[in-house]
């Protein structure tokens, strides 16, 4: 089975749906479920054997990487345990939300295949199913 995981919540500068006023996807709760969720369903693939899992972070969701990826962060460890699952940050939406930089310094692939975006044909024409959180 290959799975791709990503968050796409929306930007106003993206075209994926919901406003920045809304909130797209950065409240509290809903931030945190999701992010979590990604990176747990990442990692039971991972740990699944056979499973060929990428997790790509997307629209709202560009933000968590340079949170998680400090030591001191609650989910750190989890997502470290996912860290070698991840192919790649939206490079549009990481510049949308003023992370580009600090992803980079994460040594995180940028995504931009498509008009910056991460290439979701792409991930289907190698058998991937898409899976958006």
């Amino acid at each position: 089975m290959r799975g791709g995981l990503g968050t796409c919540p929306g930007t106003e500068e993206c075209a994926h749906g919901e406003s920045r006023d809304r909130g797209a996807g950065r409240d509290g709760d809903s931030r945190r479920a999701r992010a979590r969720g990604e990176r747990a369903h990442g990692r039971q693939g991972a740990e699944g054997g056979n499973d060929d899992v990428r997790i790509v972070f997307d629209g709202a969701g560009t933000a968590w990487v340079p949170e998680l990826a400090k030591k001191d962060h609650k989910a750190h460890g989890l997502y470290a345990a996912v860290g070698d699952r991840i192919a790649g940050v939206c490079a549009y939406c990481a510049g949308a939300f003023g992370v580009k930089d600090a992803v980079i310094a994460q040594g995180v692939q940028l995504a931009g295949e498509y008009e910056g975006h991460p290439s979701v044909r792409r991930l289907v024409h190698e058998g991937f199913q898409v899976i958006t959180f």
